[in-house]
């Protein structure tokens, strides 16, 4: 199946290479030897990243496999400067991160509309003669060559940002009670990806607030290890403020999905545990309130448990209170 979801790419990016130092003398009808007056090369093309929130994906570069800015002009005589390289601005949604594909050293980080950060620098143009003459050389014949650009594999990967993330196993319920909160007035936007991908809704709260709910594709025992769709999408958690763990009723033992989640998050990320923590447990229409309470009971008592119900929609507001309210 093919996604319109890319959350990762890997292009070849090249930045421009300075232009030479111009070795050129004054030449004037009635100047018989004129000083040097060589101009410097224009600096390389930058490779520059820039925050664009009309992004949600990284699809528009998919198929760039080399990126690569224009080179600096030469300098010329009458200390004119060559010309600068045209920078290459590549566009990408927030929440991008650029690695060095070989080394994986951390380059750039993208979290605001218009942020634009220099991945790679273009060469320096060369020096023209004109900057070498002194008592000693007043005729320097030497100027320097432009700076080469730099080339490197660079790897692009997307973290979704959202307020809340959904943390659950596949058959959770998470899907449908993030098209119930979300689409539960006409004006919500809600930006679906196809099933697999992360999913985000805007939920409305009162007086015009709102929050995004960001749906991550169910974990599955194994996922730190590359299971099944695991760390592709444990990455996108790492940037909510809030998880939000959905078990549901139906389990035999509540407290025992809950900490085989928790488990496959640590094993990924111990920080992960840092986060704020709410249990909803979700089809709580298809199980006995009393059961249900003993399942409860055995929940940690210092994380907040809000019970719902997508199909009767009870609970529902209790859990955007508890959510809105945390994120305050």
């Amino acid at each position: 199946m093919a996604s319109n979801f890319i959350d990762y790419v890997k292009i070849n990016c090249k930045s421009g290479k300075g232009g030479a130092g111009s070795t050129h003398f004054r030449r004037e009808k009635f100047v018989d030897k004129g000083g040097p007056d060589g101009g410097d090369g224009g600096r390389g093309g930058h490779i520059i990243l820039k925050g664009n929130s009309q992004l949600w994906t990284l699809l528009h570069l998919r198929y760039q496999k080399h990126i690569k800015a224009e080179n600096g002009t030469a300098g010329g005589g009458s200390r004119s400067t060559g010309a600068q390289g045209k920078d290459v601005i590549i566009e990408v949604p927030l929440g991008t991160v650029v690695k060095d594909a070989e080394t994986g050293e951390f380059i750039a980080e993208i979290t605001e509309n218009n942020q634009e950060e220099i991945i790679l620098d273009g060469g320096r143009g060369g020096l023209g003669n004109s900057h070498f003459k002194n008592s000693v050389q007043q005729t320097p014949r030497y100027s320097q060559p432009g700076e080469a650009g730099l080339e490197k594999w660079l790897t692009f990967e997307l973290k979704v940002l959202a307020d809340v993330g959904l943390v659950g196993f596949p058959n959770a319920g998470k899907s449908t009670l993030l098209s119930v909160i979300s689409a539960a007035k006409p004006e919500i936007a809600e930006y679906p990806f196809t099933t697999l991908t992360p999913n985000l809704g805007v939920v409305q709260y009162h007086d015009y607030k709102s929050f995004i709910i960001a749906d991550i594709p169910g974990i599955i025992e194994g996922a730190a290890e590359g299971k099944g769709l695991g760390l592709r999408f444990l990455r996108h958690i790492e940037r909510n403020s809030i998880l939000l763990f959905i078990v549901s009723a139906e389990s035999e033992d509540l407290r025992e999905a809950y900490d085989t989640l928790l488990n496959e998050l640590k094993k990924y990320n111990p920080e992960l545990l840092d986060k704020k923590r709410i249990i909803g447990v979700s089809k709580i229409d298809v199980i006995d309130q009393k059961e249900l309470q003993k399942q409860i009971k055995k929940l940690p008592a210092d994380l907040t448990v809000v019970p719902f119900s997508s199909l009767t929609q009870s609970g529902l507001s209790e859990l955007k209170g508890v959510l809105w309210k945390q994120l305050e």
